[in-house]
This record gives C-alpha cells, structure tokens and sequence, in this order.
C-alpha cells in the first residue's frame, strides 16, 4: 500500500478533512434539533440504502405514518397527531440521515482520490482508516439508539444517546487533529514538557462533559431543577437516590445528571483557567499555543455561563442547539492547543 502514498503533508487533504469535520459539526446541531423537536422516533426503520429516498406519495406517507403509530411514543404521546404534524418531525429525522450518507461519501470518494494521487501523508493512512470505520459504525449506533425507544419507552435510552453523541465528538476531534497534521506535516522536533499531560487532560476533562450533558439532554433534565446555584433551593437534589442501583442513579436520574454536569462544569472551569493563565505566563510556549490556551478558558467560561442560562430558562430549543454548538466549540480549540504544544 505504501507505494499509493508519498508526501509527508498536504494540503488539500488537510482542506478536505476539515470540510468533513464541518459537516460532522452539522451532523451533531441537526441530531440536536432532532433530538429537541422530539423527531429521532419518526421513521422506525433502518434501511442504509433505500431509505435514502423519502416517502413519494401519498401511500407511502400513509405508510410511514401506520408504522409510527405502532411505536410507545405516538400512544402515549402524540395520539392523534395529524399526517401533517408527523411530516415535520419524519423530514427533521430525514434530513439526519440523509447527511449522515452525504458525509460518508464525502468522506469515502475523496479519500479513495487521494490514495490514487498518491497525496496521502503515507503516516496518516491508516489513521484515516480507522476514522472512516467509526464513522460507517456511527451508522450502526445511531439505529442501536433509535431501536431502544421503538418498543417500550417514548424516548431513546439516555445511555444509547451518550455512545452516539461521544462517537460522533470524538470524529470530531480526530478529524481536527488528523488535518492539522496533514496541514504540518510530521513534528521536525518535540521536547518533553508537562504541556502534553495538561492538554490531554484539558481535552479529557471536555469530552467527559459532554458524555454528561449527553445523559441531561437523554432524561429531559435541563427541565427540572431550574435554578442556580442551588438544585430547587438545596445542595443535593430531592431524587439524587431514587435510582434502584448505582447505574440507575448515574445515568436515569434527573437530578442526578444534571448535579453530575454542574460539578465537572465547575472543576472544567477552574482546571481552563488555571491552564490559560500558565500558559499565558509560560516562557515555554509559543504564542500560538498561548493564545489558544487562553481561548479554551475563554470559551469554557462562556459555555458555563450559557449554560446556567439555558438552565434557568428550561433549555429552549434555540439556546440548547447553541449550548451544544458551543461544547464543539471547546473541543475543537482544546484539540488544537493540545496538538500545538506537542510541537515545537
């Protein structure tokens, strides 16, 4: 295979995987706004290929529609909703998937040009293997999530939505880090810093936020619990044990999440800030890399404030989306401070 490959940068791959980034980054505000419009349930099979056309006439629709009201969510909570209603929510998840196959032949079809051209970083291939994996499973997962709120429950399982929201952040952030590469080229020198742990643990720290506002936004709880700093005027929430087992508590809890969220929020917070101000301060740094510090901290601090905010007004739809665009956001800026400091 090595003969397909030959330059250590380029980039117009590095273009190209920054477009599919942008377009996982789409993929994540358009599964959100479907996820909020209550429209992941609205189409109750999984058909890869020819459920890429939608529903052409009225037959069909009146068919699709039958199959939804077999589903817990339309008795319990839409019986009676008319045809045209259902079409609203059927184009929002629709429209999901049908990006989803976009970004998979985005993906696909330039990668094979590339190999073919030869202008692969020969170092990033397999790399880039193993991205087009996960994201041709975020398919398979994605169904995993929906099939869990087609028989007994109204809505997906929290924990199902938590695995298909982090697979999909973290392409996100491997794409990033894949492209910078491909821009760069290899690192002509590194030297041990304590720069690499703090990065790692600054990008930890974020991912595992968003895993936990995965789980509040899989229990509805940005709909409870709607002040700050306290939780309905105590520390600890009234339901904080009304899980059966510890699992139950950790992901099914509303209290529970929602405490969880705020507490990794606060420490979040604190280790940005503490990292942008000894960044900033740092003789070992480049200016860069000092920027981007004080950027993460920049963003982490607006994200916690737009996130009280989106609290204490019941997570409206609009804010929700930008809340979750926000966390991208943070990602992305804490991806890249931790690729540039392990440069020199």
């Amino acid at each position: 295979m090595t003969s397909f490959l030959r330059s250590d940068r380029s980039k117009p791959v590095a273009i190209w995987l920054f477009v599919v980034a942008a377009m996982v980054l789409m993929m994540v505000i358009v599964g959100g706004a479907t996820r909020l419009t209550d429209s992941g349930l609205s189409i109750t099979q999984w058909k890869p290929v020819t459920g890429a056309l939608p529903p052409l006439s009225d037959a069909d629709w009146q068919r699709e529609f039958a199959l939804y009201k077999q589903i817990p969510q339309y008795a319990q909570l839409n019986a009676g909703m008319s045809l045209d209603s259902f079409k609203v929510i059927y184009w929002w998840e629709w429209s999901h998937r049908l990006l989803g196959r976009v970004l998979g032949l985005v993906f696909f079809v330039p990668f094979v040009w590339f190999a073919i051209r030869r202008q692969l970083p020969r170092r990033l291939f397999v790399r880039l293997g193993g991205i087009f994996l996960l994201g041709g499973m975020q398919g398979a997962v994605g169904w995993w999530m929906v099939s869990s709120g087609l028989s007994e429950r109204v809505s997906v399982a929290p924990e199902r939505l938590m695995v298909h929201l982090g697979l999909a952040f973290a392409l996100l952030g491997l794409l990033l880090w894949t492209a910078f590469d491909a821009w760069s080229g290899a690192a002509r020198q590194t030297l041990p810093s304590p720069w690499g742990r703090r990065a790692t643990v600054l990008i930890g720290l974020t991912y595992l936020q968003i895993l936990l506002g995965a789980l509040v936004a899989g229990n509805d709880a940005g709909l409870v619990y709607n002040d700050w700093p306290l939780m309905n005027g105590a520390l600890i929430p009234d339901d904080y044990h009304a899980g059966a087992t510890v699992w139950a508590t950790l992901a099914h809890v509303q209290g529970a999440v929602q405490l969880h969220h705020r507490l990794l929020a606060y420490l979040l917070t604190i280790v940005a800030a503490a990292i942008g101000v000894a960044a900033w301060r740092s003789d070992y740094l480049s200016r860069t890399s000092k920027l981007l510090a004080v950027a993460v901290a920049v963003a982490v601090v607006f994200q916690a404030v737009l996130g009280v905010a989106t609290l204490m007004m019941r997570a409206p739809v609009g804010m929700s989306i930008v809340h979750q665009l926000t966390a991208a956001l943070v990602l992305g800026l804490a991806v890249a401070f931790g690729w540039r400091v392990r440069r020199v």
